[in-house]
């Protein structure tokens, strides 16, 4: 084996390793924690309740029509 070959193979170990110790929690555990999160945040989310039309920097510019 070369020595990238090498390389490779011990980052590869290194992150093996890593992914290995994460700490795990059930899938119901955390789509409970999630759907509880949102509902917290549901009134800050500006998808949810719209953005207040003089803070939207995304608005429609106002045009001066002079006739």
């Amino acid at each position: 084996m070369n020595s990238s070959g090498l390389f490779s193979a011990v980052r590869l170990v290194a992150q093996l390793k890593l992914e290995a110790s994460v700490e795990r929690i059930k899938v119901s555990q955390a789509a409970s924690e999630l759907q509880q999160y949102c509902l917290q945040n549901a009134g800050k989310d500006a998808l949810l309740v719209g953005v207040p039309g003089g803070s939207n920097p995304f608005r429609e510019p106002r045009s001066c029509a002079v006739l």
